[in-house]
């Protein structure tokens, strides 16, 4: 049954539950980064997406009735901004690390073919 077939606060219910499971992991997600604890990242990364799908399968936010719903959904977009923001500032360094040390590995292999020192 297509959720526009269910009754209104159902939906409305359902829209609430992923933006908040989505806030839920998404501040996780900050607090491993900031521990440089980068292991569960995908594996949350993961869940993220799959709540994402959820919600596009949903009608938008825009059509909610219910203003207190939508005002719940608008401070729940507020977090999960300002934890996304906070894993970026957290990954992107590390990131960065590993694409030099993938162009410095590449570099060397490179010179290793040119002057025949591969093994």
């Amino acid at each position: 049954m297509a959720p526009e077939e269910r009754g209104s606060a159902a939906w409305e219910d359902d829209i609430v539950h992923c933006y908040a499971g989505l806030a839920g992991l998404v501040a996780r997600m900050a607090e491993l980064a900031s521990a440089r604890e980068w292991r569960e990242l995908p594996a949350l990364e993961a869940e993220c997406t799959a709540l994402v799908e959820r919600l596009r399968a949903l009608p938008p936010v825009d059509s909610l009735k219910d203003p207190t719903r939508r005002e719940q959904i608008h401070k729940l977009l507020q977090c999960i901004r300002f934890d996304q923001d906070s894993v970026v500032r957290a990954v992107r360094p590390q990131l960065c690390e590993l694409l030099a040390r993938i162009g410095t590995l590449s570099t060397s292999r490179n010179l290793d073919r040119a002057y025949g020192l591969g093994h």
